[in-house]
């Protein structure tokens, strides 16, 4: 952990940038009854009820010394997405880099 810690202390370098990396699954909701408008002295009212609509991963990139983020939403969450979006993270966010250093909290 410390040796992670000491990574986010080095002077930015665009030619060797620092991302962090995260990833995460969110299920996909849909209401089942239509909410009760709002009327003068009362607020919408919505029923807790939902049907479940699919599940969407999202990949965040950042780069907490330059404050840049970067999100894609993907349909899944495979071995060969978390690829793709590291191969567009090179060759797309960050062509000019000699070096990039990822950090994340889960990998494959």
């Amino acid at each position: 952990m410390e040796d992670t810690l000491e990574v986010y202390k080095r002077p930015y370098d665009e030619a060797q940038p620092l991302i962090c990396m995260d990833e995460s699954s969110k299920q996909q909701i849909k209401d089942t009854r239509t909410p009760i408008p709002a009327k003068p002295g009362t607020v919408a009212r919505y029923d807790t009820e939902y049907e479940r609509n699919g599940v969407s991963n999202v990949f965040m990139f950042f780069e907490p010394l330059q404050g840049k983020r970067v999100v894609e939403v993907t349909d899944q969450r495979t071995a060969i997405d978390w690829a793709h979006q590291i191969r567009n993270l090179v060759d797309v966010h960050y062509p000019q880099a000699k070096r990039i250093t990822l950090v994340m909290d889960n990998g494959y």
